[in-house]
Formats: structure tokens, C-alpha cells, sequence
């Protein structure tokens, strides 16, 4: 099984920015606790991080030519204006899960509107870092019974 896991804008700051909203937990720590633990369940991760919206794009038409399962993404900022990375999404119809470290329904009016919701399987907020985690194992689940 291979998941592609994609961050967006900022995401590379994490345990910098705004830690009372997203932690302490450093990207490089992020990366690892996600390879660590798809290598103990058999799952190839790549993992891509990029605060430009038309590389994001790229990954995940990427992961279509890839032959990936499953993709796991926070689009970051990109989440409230980004119908180009709704519009890649629906394009490979790849089984996705939107993941945001914080909650961001209960953050600003404009964090509430999602475009890349409708085309994901799911989407997990406000649980950490640890929602990467669980957004993996349900794709591995997902995929399992696909």
C-alpha cells in the first residue's frame, strides 16, 4: 500500500507557529512519527510539504501516475481557497482524508468553509498531530475493504 501525505502552506513551521494552536511537535518529528508508523504497518509513505498551491497540485496528480491508495492531506490555508486543489482531487479520485492539527471549527468565521471537503473520504480536525495517524489507519482500513 502506498499513501502520499501532503502538507501545505506553513506546515513546515510546526512546534514555531502558534504552538498553543499546533503544538510543539516539529515537522522533522511529524515526518518521523508518520514513517515510523506506516513502516510498522506495511504502508509506503511519501511524504511532500510545500507552501506553493500549483506544487501541490502537482503531487497530487503525482500520486495518481504513482499508483498511490490513498492520500492524506492538510492543504494548510489553501483549505478556505484553493478550488484548484479540490478540482486535482476530484480529477484522481484517490481516496482522501483532510487532516488539521487544530480544530478549526471552532477557529475564525473563514476557516469554515472547507473546498477540498467534497472530494474526501473523511476529515479529522483538532486531534494533533496524532490526526495524520488516524487518518492513515483509515485508509489502510478503507482501502482493505475497497
Amino acid at each position: 500500500m502506498k499513501i502520499y501525505v501532503i502538507n501545505g502552506p506553513n506546515l513546515n513551521m510546526l512546534g514555531i507557529r502558534e504552538p498553543d494552536k499546533y503544538g510543539k511537535v516539529g515537522y522533522a518529528e511529524l515526518l518521523e512519527m508518520i514513517n515510523k508508523h506506516c513502516a510498522e504497518n506495511g504502508i509506503e509513505a511519501m511524504l511532500y510539504q510545500s507552501n506553493h498551491e500549483g506544487d501541490l497540485v502537482d503531487k497530487i496528480q503525482e500520486a495518481y501516475f504513482d499508483s498511490a491508495d490513498g492520500i492524506v492531506i492538510n492543504p494548510g490555508a489553501y483549505t478556505h481557497t484553493s478550488i484548484a486543489l479540490l478540482d486535482a482531487l476530484s480529477a484522481v479520485k484517490i481516496p482522501t482524508v483532510e487532516v488539521h492539527i487544530s480544530k478549526v471549527e471552532e477557529r475564525e468565521d473563514f476557516r469554515q468553509v472547507s473546498y477540498i471537503r467534497a472530494a474526501c473520504k473523511k476529515t479529522i480536525t483538532g486531534h494533533g498531530v496524532g490526526g495524520y495517524i488516524e487518518a492513515i489507519d483509515f485508509l489502510k482500513e478503507y482501502c482493505n475493504e475497497s
